[in-house]
């Protein structure tokens, strides 16, 4: 009878392999983890960018405060010009007046004037078709305005329509076109009678 030998293999999956090769698992996992959040992170942030630059552009960075004011020619029946202040809409980041463009549509022939902005009164009144005339009621810099419309400030803005020939009863456009933000529109109407100093919105 022959006795059949036993070999013993001594080839096995030890204890501290099996952890080592758990860990492997964990850290690939945790690794790839990292990198799908990180990615979902990113996608978040870059959705939120896109809302919040959204909002930005089609929301007015400014508000008119007060009433409108204009004073007209009692001579000529038309108006001279119109006056309002403006300030910062609730929120809205500081814009720069000087790149700022105001444009006033002539109802009579349609044409649409572009004014830009000066803080020279003289320069407005000999130009009317080209500037807008700003007074800084409110500045938080000390009575040193630095073009910016910030929070808390305040410009007073007079548009010069002396060369519109505005009769009563017209009604004309104003429109506001900051650098960032949605056009400011104002449709005014002339009153039907002329006086030196008139309210035109409140």
């Amino acid at each position: 009878m022959v006795r059949g030998k036993i070999f013993k293999d001594v080839k096995g999956f030890t204890g501290l392999e099996a952890a080592i090769t758990l860990i492997a698992f964990v850290t690939v996992a945790a690794v790839f983890s990292y990198v799908l959040l990180g990615a979902g992170f990113f996608s978040t942030q870059k959705g939120q960018e896109v809302v919040h630059t959204g909002v930005q552009q089609v929301s007015s960075s400014i508000e008119v405060i007060g009433s409108i004011i204009g004073h007209g020619d009692t001579n000529t029946n038309t108006m001279k010009d119109t006056i309002f202040t403006i300030q910062l809409a609730a929120g809205a980041t500081p814009i720069d007046l000087s790149k700022t463009v105001i444009t006033v549509t002539n109802p009579k022939d349609g044409i649409i004037h572009e004014l830009e902005y000066t803080t020279n009164k003289t320069v407005a009144q000999n130009n009317p078709n080209d500037y807008y005339y700003v007074n800084w009621v409110v500045d938080v810099n000390g009575g040193t305005p630095d073009d910016y419309l910030e929070e808390f400030e305040k410009a007073e803005i007079t548009i010069n329509l002396t060369n519109m020939n505005l009769d009563p009863n017209e009604i004309y456009l104003i429109e506001i076109k900051p650098p960032m933000g949605a056009t400011y529109p104002i449709e005014l109407k002339v009153p039907p009678s002329i006086d030196p100093t008139m309210v035109l919105l409140q």
